[in-house]
């Protein structure tokens, strides 16, 4: 295993592929139906207000990742303005801890499209496995360094964005660009949430400030590849919308909330475009995972470095990021596994029928 943080080995590309690939991962497939239900037909209006927020969030991280690039992400910025208190500690272990269950979800989402895509019944046992194994899978790339997860990202950011604006163009080529998605009555509470849903679709972007301390000119292109990373979600989600919106009318996406854009597929390309989107969803999902282990074992290391939580090694060698690494695979392995029996079996049977 690698020693420290290598400096310089994520170039600013492969930043913005971390980045939008945490983003455009399983959120855009789970959570475009969920924010349908909630915003209605307003909901390409719930995205871009989600968007606005997050880009207040997203200006005071870049603020104080130009003047203190580190691994420690949100971390910093709160030990920075309120020093190394437990309340700072505690507030960073919850995000954190955030991250691994929604890295829990992912990897439950991968075995789900995984059997979908083998005609299999995604209520089964073996989800739970498969996600294990892309959590496994997901340690070995990052032990292999900061750089090959970066080359990664690159590669999979760019068959993913290329292959849902395909999806994108070819459902509003189809439906004649008419926004089927009308009706229906849209309360404020309900907007309200489905805002807080879109924010979540776009939360990756911590991801990058977690990997300031190898991020080539650090200075410069942290904040550079949040704004950018932010900036092709946004377009990728609203292309989304519209082709979900103008292929589908709304009681449909509702109805298929947790496979919508599979669904929206069929209508533009058939029965194949549908398993073109499920095969779609196991890239997406997959990188991301992958990346979001790297931002969490980063973030979990830099705040044993700055003393605000304990470590032991339990035996272990290498140094406090290897072992990070360890703990963060097997509690998002464990959580994936006891996720099961919190599963909704509705969902589950939605979806394969």
């Amino acid at each position: 295993m690698a020693e420290g943080y290598k400096e310089n080995s994520i170039s600013l590309p492969g930043a913005v592929a971390m980045g939008t690939g945490v983003m455009i991962g399983a959120g855009i497939f789970a959570l475009t139906g969920q924010i349908v239900e909630l915003a209605g037909p307003l909901f390409p209006l719930s995205v871009v207000a989600g968007a606005i927020v997050t880009a207040f969030s997203a200006y005071t991280y870049i603020k104080i990742s130009n003047a203190y690039p580190s691994a420690g992400g949100i971390a910093m910025i709160l030990k920075k303005a309120y020093g190394p208190t437990t309340v700072v500690a505690g507030a960073a272990l919850l995000m954190t801890l955030s991250m691994v269950i929604a890295e829990s979800l992912v990897a439950r989402t991968f075995g789900a499209y995984t059997l979908r895509a083998l005609g299999g019944d995604p209520d089964n046992f073996v989800v739970p496995v498969i996600g294990v194994g892309l959590i496994i899978l997901a340690y070995l790339v990052n032990v292999a360094g900061s750089r090959p997860v970066g080359l990664l990202s690159i590669v999979m950011a760019m068959i993913k964005v290329g292959g849902i604006a395909l999806f994108g163009v070819a459902g509003l080529w189809a439906s004649g660009i008419t926004f089927e998605a009308n009706g229906g009555d849209t309360g404020a509470g309900g907007f309200v949430a489905s805002v807080a849903l879109s924010i979540l679709a776009f939360k990756g972007f911590i991801t990058i400030t977690n990997s300031g301390a190898e991020v080539t000119n650090p200075h410069r292109n942290v904040g550079r590849a949040i704004v950018l990373s932010i900036a092709i979600c946004v377009v990728v989600y609203l292309l989304v919308a519209f082709a979900v919106g103008s292929s589908l009318p709304l009681d449909r996406i509702v109805a298929a909330k947790d496979y919508a854009l599979a669904e929206a597929a069929q209508p533009a390309l058939g029965q194949t475009g549908f398993y073109l989107t499920v095969v779609l969803a196991l890239v997406a999902t997959a990188p991301g995972l992958i990346a979001s282990i790297f931002a969490v074992s980063r973030m979990l290391a830099m705040l044993t470095e700055m003393k605000m939580i304990p470590h032991s090694h339990f035996g272990m060698p290498g140094t406090f990021k290897d072992h990070t690494l360890v703990y963060t695979v097997v509690i998002a392995g464990f959580l994936t596994v006891f996720l099961t029996s919190a599963a909704s079996p509705r969902s589950a049977h939605s979806f394969t029928s």
